[in-house]
């Protein structure tokens, strides 16, 4: 399987630039599942509700009609973040689009900083979707704090965690390797990069988008600075193999009767 990350500097605000630049990246390229950032058409340092409600999309939106070629054009899954307009309640939202069609949808469960001024906190449950016969699971961003996100995905059969993300904590890209690891995984984080300045507000993104190997191996990882592409190949089946050593099956070992303070 051929995965990738799409690494952009998106430019708050301006939805067709941003999907413009994208456009231009993906030109020529062709893979199985490619990432894109958290909120990659819009930006991400909102100072009012109304802006949310204006670059806010439902499901067949611009956004992702937009992906829904892409996903053509280069045979690939697709998986990117957009604000989700859902009533009167907003989502920071992932859809994940494959053969030019919407197959999921995921909602961020853990918010960071002052998304909780704007966004609704995740109502879907997590899944693990099966694109090209290769199990893929969906986290975005922050979520990546809490190893039950990734712990509950592998226990469904991930095999492959896309990570769309934007983020501007330095700890996270290290962290991931340490997920992969502890649940025989594999995972594609795209981040974006660029410093956005906003009322009082800045924040700035660390780029590093990377693929790492079940055995926490880097396969990529792209600048701090920069828009960045890359794609490598791998083999998901070896995301099956939950033996450490032939006494220890990571899952199997778990010894969730002494676990219930987690539920």
């Amino acid at each position: 399987m051929r995965i990738g990350y799409i690494q952009t500097s998106p430019v708050f605000g301006e939805k067709q630039k941003n999907l413009d630049a994208v456009d231009k990246m993906l030109s020529g390229n062709k893979a199985d599942l490619i990432v894109l950032p958290e909120l990659f058409a819009t930006g991400y340092t909102f100072q009012t509700i109304g802006e949310v409600t204006d670059l806010s999309e439902n499901p067949d939106d611009v956004t992702s009609r937009f992906l829904c070629q892409k996903s053509l054009e280069t045979g690939s899954a697709i998986v990117a973040g957009f604000i989700e307009r859902d009533g009167n309640s907003y989502y920071n939202s992932a859809s994940l689009i494959s053969s030019g069609k919407i197959i999921g949808i995921y909602r961020k469960l853990h918010l960071f900083n002052k998304e909780k001024l704007f966004f609704s906190p995740g109502t879907i449950s997590l899944k693990v979707y099966e694109i090209k016969g290769v199990k893929i699971g969906i986290m975005i961003c922050f979520d990546w704090m809490y190893p039950e996100v990734s712990r509950i995905l592998a226990l469904q059969g991930a095999q492959v965690i896309a990570h769309p993300s934007n983020l501007v904590l330095p700890y996270c890209q290290e962290a991931m390797k340490t997920r992969c690891i502890e649940n025989r995984l594999f995972a594609v984080t795209a981040n974006r990069i660029g410093t956005e300045i906003r009322g009082t507000d800045e924040f700035k993104f660390t780029g590093g988008s990377q693929i790492i190997s079940c055995n926490g191996e880097i396969l990529s990882s792209a600048p701090n600075d920069s828009p960045s592409i890359d794609f490598v190949d791998i083999d998901p089946t070896l995301a099956d193999n939950k033996m450490i050593n032939p006494y220890n099956d990571l899952l199997n070992d778990r010894r969730s009767d002494f676990y219930t303070l987690l539920s």
